[in-house]
């Protein structure tokens, strides 16, 4: 009996000494991930002798976390830079935008004062204080301006003697001919600046 005990004593020693003899457990790469103190260490640990560690594999799930964490950096880099550019794309094109409005703005004026020019050949200006002025700075008159050299036709009780008719018709084709050479003039112009 005493040596089934001593048998079952050695027994239970030598097999608490093979549970204390396994090798400890690598750490893994999420672990390496999560702790980056951790993964410098055996970094430098591993690129101490390349050769022996080479294998190892914590050395193996510490690069491969290293390299793992780099992919994610660039990656994290490249989203950055796409928001950036991004934000820089608004701004040219409100930028642009800005800049086409203002243009916009501009031939609207230059096309009005064109058209004042033109209605001033036919029309004669209102002074500074008769009317009232428009958005664009322009005179608006409150009636429209009658000529003093217009003759006065179609109205009741007007005898218009043929002489004076005559004269009327000519002057209406002249003027005719000068609102023509004032539209091709405008037309011109127009084209020229575009």
């Amino acid at each position: 009996m005493n040596v089934l005990r001593l048998t079952i004593v050695v027994l239970l020693a030598s097999l608490i000494s093979a549970c204390d003899n396994e090798p400890p457990r690598a750490t893994s790469v999420a672990e390496f991930k999560e702790d980056p103190i951790l993964l410098e260490a055996t970094m430098v640990r591993c690129a101490q002798d390349r050769t022996k560690t080479k294998y190892d594999a914590e050395c193996v799930n510490a690069r491969e976390a290293g390299n793992l964490l780099a992919a994610n950096e660039r990656e994290d880099r490249r989203k950055e830079l796409e928001a950036q550019s991004a934000r820089k794309r608004q701004a040219l094109r409100r930028t642009q935008e800005a800049a086409a409005e203002a243009r916009r703005r501009v031939a609207a004026a230059q096309r009005q004062r064109e058209e004042d020019e033109y209605l001033g050949v036919f029309e004669p200006v209102p002074g500074e204080g008769s009317g009232s002025t428009d958005l664009a700075g322009g005179v608006v008159s409150p009636q429209p301006a009658q000529r003093s050299d217009m003759v006065p036709d179609n109205q009741p009780g007007m005898t218009v003697d043929p002489g004076t008719s005559a004269s009327t018709a000519d002057q209406q084709a002249q003027s005719a001919t000068s609102i023509d050479a004032v539209r091709e003039e405008l037309k011109r112009r127009q084209e020229s600046s575009n």
